[in-house]
């Protein structure tokens, strides 16, 4: 009877042991094959641009390929709806801006996701404030200057942005019921084919985010007239603010911001340690120096924060959003 007993104990104690060490092996090798990381937005846009500064570096970090998905298409929806529906296992992961992760929920009534429900924050990585642009052949230098071109124009001025709902929608629609201006806005897939029309003269005005802004102004291929945060910024030193201009009553600043997300239900221990190789990238001199020369302001916040800051941004730009009357189904 004892050695009866003492087998038993000793299988039930294998199965146990078998069960569980293929469980803690997985996460102790993860990552052990490549990491696709899903972009909701065209290729060669802000967010585009951000990733490919953070890729290599956070390769180096895993041990592991990063994929980049373009899964552009309605300001970000389809792309966080591939990410909602992808395993939770951390091969599946999201780059997300302000607007797919906090305007969104207050600017469509019929919104497929729920951020804090859906998702689970990896890290925040960037602040991105804004740059106002206008075509090089409006008559503009100055941002009062082409707020009187629009007043002499009424109906001939466009704004373009990456899509219904983004920040570069909400922001002109800002300016826009702050100044009491009238421009007509153009959406289309993506910053990168709003931006070529901009600098085409399809569209005469856009809000975009400041690394790409940049390039192209220093080039002429377009002109920034203001930055929308409360100081300026290194990439465009001598563009001075919205609040400086005086152009606007009352007070404009508006920041956005970047960050990594994953399906929700993915393993604690995965989140950490994909947050902690981004805290490692961040953390790297010359990717400070080139996020911060190109425009973004590096900004890690580890998973419990982000998620902390995206539950307080929530209601900010759901206030945002309501009060100047944009709205979407």
């Amino acid at each position: 009877m004892k050695t009866r007993t003492v087998l038993k104990t000793l299988i039930s104690a294998a199965l146990v042991t078998g069960g569980l060490l293929p469980s803690t092996f997985a996460q102790n090798a993860y990552p052990n094959k490549p990491i696709r990381l899903v972009i909701g937005f065209p290729a060669g846009g802000p967010l585009d641009q951000h990733a490919r500064l953070l890729t290599d570096k956070l390769q180096a970090v895993l041990g592991q390929q990063i994929i980049v998905d373009y899964k552009a298409g309605a300001g970000g929806i389809v792309g966080a709806q591939d990410v909602q529906k992808a395993a939770p296992d951390g091969y599946t992961i999201m780059l997300a801006n302000t607007g797919v992760m906090v305007i969104n929920p207050g600017l469509y009534s019929k919104l497929p996701y729920q951020t804090t429900r859906d998702f689970v924050p990896i890290a925040r990585t960037a602040m991105q404030p804004l740059a106002l642009l206008v075509n090089p052949n409006v008559k503009a230098n100055t941002l009062q200057e082409f707020m009187s071109y629009a007043k002499a124009n009424p109906g001939k001025v466009n704004y373009g942005s990456a899509g219904n709902g983004g920040i570069s929608h909400l922001v002109p629609e800002m300016f826009k019921s702050q100044t009491g201006l009238f421009m007509v806005h153009i959406p289309y897939r993506g910053s990168a084919p709003a931006f070529t029309d901009l600098m085409g003269g399809q569209v005469q005005f856009m809000a975009e985010s400041i690394p790409q802004a940049a390039q192209y102004h220093k080039q002429g291929k377009v002109k920034a007239l203001a930055v929308t945060s409360s100081e300026r910024n290194r990439a465009l030193p001598d563009i001075p603010t919205v609040n400086e201009t005086k152009a606007v009553k009352g007070d404009f600043n508006v920041v956005g911001f970047y960050g990594f997300l994953a399906p929700a239900g993915t393993p604690k221990p995965v989140v950490d340690k994909l947050s902690d190789a981004f805290k490692q990238v961040l953390a790297m001199p010359d990717i400070r120096e080139r996020m911060i020369s190109q425009g973004a302001d590096p900004a890690y916040l580890g998973a419990d924060d982000f998620a902390k800051f995206i539950n307080a941004e929530l209601p900010k730009w759901a206030a945002a959003v309501q009060k100047s009357g944009a709205k979407l189904d």
